[in-house]
C-alpha cells in the first residue's frame, strides 16, 4: 500500500520548432517579386499600346546609340519620353490641355510675292485683275472730268445760258457724276408748286443732254423740293411735286435726244435730302439731280486663261513689284445702276 501510494515521476514532453522548411517565410519573397515582376510586364505592355511609331523610333535610337540625341533632356517624374500623356482620351496624361499626339508634317511655307515662276503664274489672274480695276475707275473718272468741263464751257459760251452758269452744279460722287440744277434766289428752274418748268430750264437741259448722250452710263434723274409744306391741292405734296419735276426732266432729256434705254429711274425725293440742311427752306434745296451712274468693272473670268508670254514675264519685276496694267488689254465692263437708295 505503502509503495502504491509513492509519488509516479511526472515527464514533460518538449516539441522542438524548427524554422524554415516546407512551412516557413521564403514564399513571401518569391510571391513579392512575381507580382512585381507581372506589374513591370503590365506597365511595360501600356507603353507599348500609348506610345507613338515615332517615339518608338527615337526609344530605340537611344539604346542602340546612347551618344544619340536623347528624347528630352529634362529631369523629373513628368519629363520621360511620354511625360505623363496619352495619345486617347482615356489613360494618365499630365494635363487635358496638352494631349499626346503624334507629330504633324510641317505644313507648306507659302513663297512670298514675287519668288517662284509657281507664285508668279498663281497670282498673275488676281494681280491682273485689281490693276485692271485702279486703272477702270481712273479713266471714268478723267472721262467724268472731261464731261464736267464741257457742260460748264457750253453754257458760259452760250449768251443766253451764261447767266445760268452758277445754278448748274457738277461734281463727281461715289454713284457717278452729278449735275444739278438748283434754284438760286431771284432765280427758280420752276415756277412756285408747279412741274411745268421755264423755258431756260428746258435749254439747260437741252444742252446737258447734248453733252452726256455719248456716253454709256446709265441715268438716274431726281427731284428735290425744300421744307415748306405744299399746300395749293389736296392730296398733292413735296413727294408728288418733286417726282413730276424728275418725271418732266426726263422728258426734256429724251426729247433732245438721251436715248430712252439709259435711263434707270425718276425719283421723287422730296425734302429728304436738302442741299443746305443747315436750312431747309433755302432755294437750293429746290433743284434736279441728274447723275450719270458709275460703270461697273468686269473681272475676267475664273476659268484658265492663255495669257501673252511677254505679259506672264513682265508680271513682276526684279524687286518683287507687280506689271503695270499698260500692258495689260482692255477689260470687259457692265453698266450698273449705282447705290440707289429709294425714300
Amino acid at each position: 500500500m505503502a509503495d502504491s501510494e509513492e509519488k509516479q515521476p511526472i515527464i514533460i514532453k518538449k516539441v522542438k520548432k524548427y524554422a524554415g522548411g516546407h512551412h516557413g517565410g521564403a514564399w513571401k519573397v518569391a510571391y513579392a517579386d512575381f507580382v512585381t515582376a507581372m506589374m513591370a510586364f503590365f506597365l511595360l505592355l501600356w507603353l507599348l499600346n500609348v506610345t507613338t511609331d515615332e517615339m518608338k523610333s527615337k526609344l530605340s535610337a537611344f539604346f542602340n546609340d546612347p551618344t544619340a540625341p536623347q528624347v528630352s533632356a529634362a529631369e523629373g517624374g513628368a519629363a520621360g519620353a511620354l511625360a505623363g500623356r496619352t495619345n486617347s482620351p482615356e489613360g494618365a496624361r499630365a494635363y487635358d490641355n496638352n494631349p499626346l499626339t503624334a507629330m504633324q508634317p510641317p505644313s507648306p511655307t507659302r513663297p512670298k510675292t514675287g519668288e517662284g515662276d509657281d507664285n508668279k503664274k498663281a497670282n498673275l489672274k488676281t494681280a491682273k485683275d485689281e490693276e485692271l480695276k485702279k486703272e477702270f475707275e481712273r479713266r471714268q473718272k478723267e472721262k467724268f472730268d472731261k464731261k464736267k468741263k464741257e457742260i460748264e464751257q457750253a453754257i458760259k459760251s452760250d449768251p443766253k445760258l451764261s447767266k445760268l452758269s452758277e445754278n448748274v452744279l457738277i461734281k463727281v460722287t461715289p454713284e457717278g457724276l452729278e449735275i444739278q440744277i438748283v434754284d438760286q434766289e431771284g432765280e427758280a428752274m420752276f415756277p412756285s408748286g408747279s412741274a411745268r418748268m421755264f423755258g431756260k430750264t428746258e435749254e439747260v437741259i437741252g444742252l446737258i443732254s447734248s453733252v452726256i448722250a455719248d456716253m454709256p452710263n446709265d441715268l438716274s434723274v431726281r427731284g428735290h423740293t425744300d421744307a415748306t409744306p405744299y399746300t395749293s391741292r389736296k392730296d398733292y405734296s413735296n413727294w408728288e411735286l418733286s417726282a413730276d419735276r424728275a418725271n418732266a426732266t426726263r422728258r426734256v432729256l429724251q426729247q433732245s435726244g438721251y436715248p430712252e434705254d439709259k435711263v434707270k429711274n425718276v425719283m421723287g425725293k422730296g425734302a429728304t435730302e436738302p442741299f443746305t440742311p443747315e436750312d431747309p427752306t433755302d432755294a437750293r434745296n429746290r433743284r434736279i439731280s441728274i447723275l450719270l451712274l458709275n460703270e461697273e468693272f468686269v473681272p475676267t473670268g475664273d476659268e484658265e486663261e492663255e495669257i501673252d508670254e511677254s505679259v506672264r514675264d513682265g508680271a513682276y519685276t526684279d524687286d518683287g513689284s507687280l506689271f503695270s496694267p499698260d500692258d495689260l488689254p482692255d477689260p470687259g465692263y457692265r453698266p450698273s445702276q449705282g447705290d440707289v437708295v429709294f425714300p
